[in-house]
């Protein structure tokens, strides 16, 4: 799965998270607990067992959004679209260990006529989301240290 590069927003951001892969994993994949480290995230429901074709609910800036998982390799990467009111998403983590930690890079493609608007009006929102999305991780992660 790719995101698409001809999407009116796209972006892609990295960190370096001094924890073990299995924690910073636990915490991408713990769909109904993002919530609690996250603030842009209200409520998050994974309806069934996290596998490729298992939708979640969520609410993220006050849009309703659902996701599908379309990739999901143990400890390497997840990934899912998503659709709201007037836009697609396509989202990818991955994960590397590393000696001191993990390295996460996550990159996101937005589609629709909503991503257009909201390019006129805020052209590095993505960019933006994406980096305080890694850097809550990084807090609430290191934080379970």
């Amino acid at each position: 799965m790719k995101i698409d590069y001809n999407a009116p927003l796209v972006a892609d951001e990295n960190i370096f998270i001094s924890a073990p892969l299995e924690k910073v994993w636990s915490a991408i994949t713990q769909i109904d607990q993002w919530s609690k480290w996250q603030t842009d995230v209200t409520s998050a429901k994974l309806d069934g067992a996290l596998a490729v074709g298992t939708t979640f609910y969520w609410k993220a800036k006050g849009l309703s959004i659902t996701s599908t998982i379309r990739v999901l390799e143990a400890m390497q990467s997840i990934g899912w679209t998503g659709n709201s009111i007037g836009m697609q998403a396509i989202h990818i983590w991955t994960f590397e260990n590393r000696k001191d930690g993990t390295y996460v890079k996550t990159e996101e493609s937005l589609s629709g006529w909503f991503p257009r608007i909201l390019k006129l009006v805020d052209p590095k929102f993505l960019k933006k989301s994406l980096k305080n999305s890694l850097q809550a991780l990084k807090a609430h992660v290191e934080g379970l240290s």
